[in-house]
């Protein structure tokens, strides 16, 4: 990484959030964490991040409404969704820049998030990854 980025986490499910921070700190990120979207949504007005990893699914409002909301404030902000699923709908993935789902290895979220970092496109950002078995 040029720079140590700093990751705006959200994530309803606490260990999850905190199993996921541990390893973006070990990794060198800076994590900020949010435990919902609304909660998230009142934190990122006032909150500087270069990236945006969002749980799919949480209540109240879906990781990829979540990042429509986080678009509006930072158009250009890359957001990651990581999910249980295979794959996502497209229409909802409109404004998410990678889809993490079932399947995924820790070291392609990683590495995803450092490319996104240095403003790189991910080698797999052609279409969603299948490989996350990370929280839903």
């Amino acid at each position: 990484m040029d720079k140590q980025a700093t990751v705006f986490y959200v994530d309803d499910n606490p260990k999850s959030r905190e199993l996921l921070t541990n390893i973006l700190e070990t990794r060198g990120f800076t994590v900020i964490t949010a435990a919902g979207p609304l909660e998230a949504l009142n934190q990122a007005r006032n909150l500087v991040f270069e990236i945006a990893l969002l749980d799919y699914q949480m209540p109240g409002m879906l990781g990829t409404q979540l990042a429509r909301e986080l678009k509006r404030i930072d158009p250009d902000l890359p957001v990651v969704v990581i999910s249980g699923l295979a794959a996502l709908p497209s229409h909802e993935l409109v404004h998410v820049n990678v889809h993490l789902g079932r399947g995924t290895r820790v070291d392609q979220l990683l590495e995803t998030i450092e490319m996104l970092a240095n403003r790189e496109s991910p080698r797999w950002s052609e279409g969603a990854i299948t490989c996350w078995h990370g929280s839903t």
